[in-house]
């Protein structure tokens, strides 16, 4: 734990469970009424965010900076330097002016990306209530200090190491920290110091979420100095690689291995031809930037942020960027029903006895039951309170056990005139396992054994009906001031309470659209099975075959992968199952997203490849998740499955053109250097047209994409980006080779020869964008405005460099217009073959 400096001592807090609350305030200076606004931003200063990363965000220099550290480029600025001391300084001068100005693009566009992503995260971070100037006030997690009092309830993510001063009830979820799979109960006092981790009930630690009840805590420890955050750095925690991520490493190294051979071969050929070390070395190098996407990070981070603000416009906020590969390549999407698919608010249809008849009795011990409950706000509670409401001036609540999920039941203990009732709700069969007895309407008691055939009747009538049915129990008990999970035998079952969510109207139209993207709907629900398929039929969901609980409880891990495919509807799940349905479907080969938004979704999130939350959810679930929705809509996740597809496709766009246009280039002017007595173009010369054509491409993320693209879902394909590279790369150089041939046959000089290749590659490379961006015909698919203007602007400033005062500078002569014609010529030529060469590829080649 942190050292907490007080009067120029330091106080070890590293057994603060040991210490008597009142002693633990004074030593952190604080009173029960909380830190003031500024000492709270003094200790801020002074130990740092409350985050488990240390690091501080990339400021302006440093984000500028990291635009260099690619080792081919610091390479190429030393072998600059050494050439501006030895050789040429004018070149050298020109060379190192090209690659700053390519880093300046990059962090220009990087530093505007990072910029937007700040801003949405923004949207979604976690807030704590927390103690300031004596009263409570919400402030972003990462701004609590140690002595902040901070104020915890069900569904709350512990945001710190805590001692507890006050709880109710408390149940916490440790399992990230002891893999104890059961709740633990929290309770404030004193405990010895060398108690172990899982033992210390009077402590909370950071990452670990309140299952049930409510607390006040004082803040101990925060950021690396807390249990968990000393964990991450021993065990160096890192989120698992996406699948996006390992597609750009292994692109990576591919290019790596083709620069390497090159460089090498290059230079050794070079300098075997007597031509000058250092202009081949140099020479060699700049081969090496032309051929590698030098912008790529730039492009990925501008496109990921760019879908990031599109998708914010649809009410999706994107809280790890690369999860948006894996939003487009999703094609099963598990969800529970509720909010989601209907309208997520709960009515209640009525309270019933054991004959079915309406029970003024059973409505009021409900309504007792839930406006009294405290543990967490939920839908039921709600729906019962705004049924119908009684007077309750002579009750008094005592005590409470909370709703949990394991005994899915929630009691209270009221006393009513003197009387003492504790009265019990939850699901059906877990409050039938509470009880002895059953009461008819007339006050006469049954044993349970003998009316559970009655029982079960009703509530498959109710189900049928499409209504949520839950039980409702009492018994009478002596006074007491505190009761627990024991006390809940021996009780007398009253009757049902029914509840409804009406699905929404313009679901079944939202479920259509996802089918046609590519995405199967798969519901995953802790109703029975009998309410889950008479809601499926409303949603106008095609009858599927049903899987229950307690069939997945029974089958193996393998049986339930094959089974998973072909189920449509989960029903009378219990919250671990959720998990092993996710990674069931996983291991079938699926891309799996999982919509949820309580403390039961947790697990499940995290098995999904995309886990998805809504704003409205519980601290744990919105945490989570890597996207959040700002609205609990099908219809809004829809549209940002259509934006994680077009990013996706923006940036695979980027790497078909790096690689067709740059690998044809470098590859022709490597063939060419060895047959010429002269380098084909100057290293400047290289650097200059692998900027001019990288420019236009920055503004790929807001290009058009064909509607193809986004039908069905994609995944990073690294043999076919092979394919196509080599392809195309091999259209390219034939045309090179034929320029190179033209050249030749004209006998132009060495300063022509070099401007007129410089203005064909640019050119050829900068239109054959057009053809590269779309499977379909050049006429077909619409290039984004974006992406035409700066296409051709680059081709204007290109065609009239070698008639500038700056032409000399570089190496440029003017051309006269017969040759300008016939170079227009060949890249006419070019383009055609190239449109050709696509559709016979993407005939051949499956994507």
């Amino acid at each position: 734990m942190a050292n907490i400096t007080k009067s120029g001592k330091t106080v070890p807090c590293n057994t603060f469970w040991s210490i008597p609350a009142e002693q633990q305030l004074k030593l952190l200076a604080v009173t029960p009424q909380g830190l003031a606004s500024k000492e709270a931003n003094r200790r801020l200063k002074r130990y740092g965010a409350n985050r488990l990363n240390s690091k501080k965000p990339r400021g302006n220099l440093r984000l500028f900076f990291a635009q260099f550290k690619s080792s081919i480029i610091l390479i190429l600025l030393f072998a600059t330097g050494l050439s501006f001391f030895l050789h040429d300084r004018l070149d050298a001068a020109i060379i190192l002016t090209i690659v700053l100005i390519s880093g300046l693009l990059g962090f220009w566009q990087e530093k505007g990306a990072a910029g937007a992503i700040k801003k949405l995260l923004e949207i979604v971070q976690i807030r704590v209530s927390v103690r300031r100037d004596g009263t409570a006030t919400e402030v972003a997690a990462e701004s609590l200090v140690p002595g902040d009092i901070i104020l915890l309830k069900a569904g709350g993510i512990i945001p710190a190491d805590c001692l507890i001063l006050e709880s109710a009830n408390l149940f916490v979820d440790e399992a990230i920290l002891t893999g104890e799979s059961y709740p633990v109960e929290k309770l404030p006092g004193v405990l010895p110091a060398n108690t172990a981790l899982s033992q210390r009930i009077n402590a909370l630690w950071m990452g670990t979420h309140v299952q049930s009840g409510d607390a006040t805590a004082l803040v101990v420890a925060t950021g690396q100095t807390t249990e968990f955050g000393k964990l991450s750095l021993r065990i160096k925690l890192k989120a698992p690689e996406t699948e996006f991520e390992s597609g750009i490493r292994r692109f990576g190294y591919l290019l790596m291995e083709i620069t390497l051979i090159l460089v090498m071969l290059i230079f050794a050929v070079n300098v075997y031809l007597e031509k000058a070390v250092l202009d081949s070395f140099l020479f060699a190098l700049a081969l090496a930037v032309g051929l590698t996407p030098q912008l790529l990070p730039a492009i990925i981070s501008i496109n990921l942020a760019h879908g990031a603000k599109r998708m914010a416009e649809q009410k999706v906020v994107v809280k790890q960027l690369a999860s948006i590969e894996n939003f487009g390549s999703m094609n099963v999407l598990c969800s529970d029903k509720t909010g989601t698919l209907t309208e997520g608010a709960v009515h209640m249809r009525g309270a019933f006895d054991l004959s079915g008849n309406a029970s003024d009795r059973v409505s009021f011990y409900a309504y007792l039951n839930s406006v009294y409950e405290t543990g967490f706000s939920n839908p039921i509670d709600e729906a019962i309170r705004q049924y119908r409401q009684f007077d309750i001036k002579d009750c008094k609540k005592l005590a409470e056990i909370p709703y949990d999920f394991y005994r899915k039941r929630l009691s209270l203990l009221i006393s009513k005139r003197g009387e003492n009732i504790l009265i019990t709700k939850g699901a059906l069969t877990h409050v039938l396992a509470a009880c002895s007895e059953v009461e008819n309407a007339d006050g006469s008691l049954l044993p349970i054994a003998s009316a559970s055939k009655q029982i079960q009747q009703r509530y498959k009538d109710f189900s049928r009906q499409g209504f949520r049915t839950l039980g409702l129990a009492y018994k009478l008990m002596d006074a007491q001031a505190r009761i627990d999970k024991t006390d809940e035998t021996g009780m007398r079952f009253l009757g049902f309470l029914l509840f409804f969510d009406p699905p929404k109207a313009d679901c079944a139209e939202t479920i259509k659209q996802l089918r046609e993207l590519g995405v199967t709907l798969k519901i995953i629900t802790g109703d029975n099975r009998l309410v889950a398929a008479t809601v499926s039929k409303q949603l106008g969901l095609a009858e599927h075959e049903i899987l229950t609980g307690p069939e997945i409880e029974q089958m193996s891990g393998r049986a339930l992968m094959n089974k998973v495919a072909d189920v449509d509807l989960f029903a009378e799940v219990e919250p671990n199952q959720k998990e092993r349905i996710i990674i069931a479907l996983k291991k079938a080969g699926f891309v799996v997203g999982y919509m949820g938004d309580g403390i039961n979704d947790v697990s499940a999130l995290h098995a999904a490849d995309i886990g998805i939350s809504v704003e409205s959810a519980a601290d744990v679930a919105k945490e989570t998740a890597e996207i959040v929705l700002l609205e609990k809509d099908l219809g809004v996740l829809v549209q940002g499955v259509r934006e994680g597809r077009i990013t996706f496709a923006n940036t695979l766009k980027y790497v078909f053109m790096a690689t067709s246009s740059n690998f044809g280039n470098m590859f022709s002017m490597a063939g060419a250097s060895l047959l010429l007595p002269f380098l084909p173009l100057l290293p400047k010369q290289i650097l200059l047209t692998n900027l001019l054509t990288d420019f236009p491409e920055m503004t790929i993320a807001s290009d058009n994409v064909d509607a193809e693209m986004v039908s069905q879902p994609r995944r990073w394909d690294i043999k076919f980006i092979r394919k196509f590279m080599i392809t195309f790369g091999f259209v390219s150089s034939l045309f090179d080779f034929m320029t190179f041939g033209l050249l030749w046959l004209l006998d132009v000089s060495i300063e022509q020869f070099r401007t007129a290749w410089f203005l064909e590659s640019v050119v050829s490379a900068a239109l054959i964008v057009f053809i590269v961006r779309s499977r379909n015909s050049f006429f077909k698919s619409r290039p984004g405005k974006y992406l035409l203007t700066a296409t051709f602007l680059i081709i204007v400033v290109t065609l009239a460099l070698p008639y500038t005062p700056i032409a000399h500078l570089v190496g440029f002569q003017p051309l006269p217009l017969s040759l300008l014609a016939l170079l227009g010529l060949i890249v006419m030529l070019y383009l055609t073959t190239a449109e050709l060469a696509k559709h016979i590829f993407y005939r051949l080649v499956k994507i």
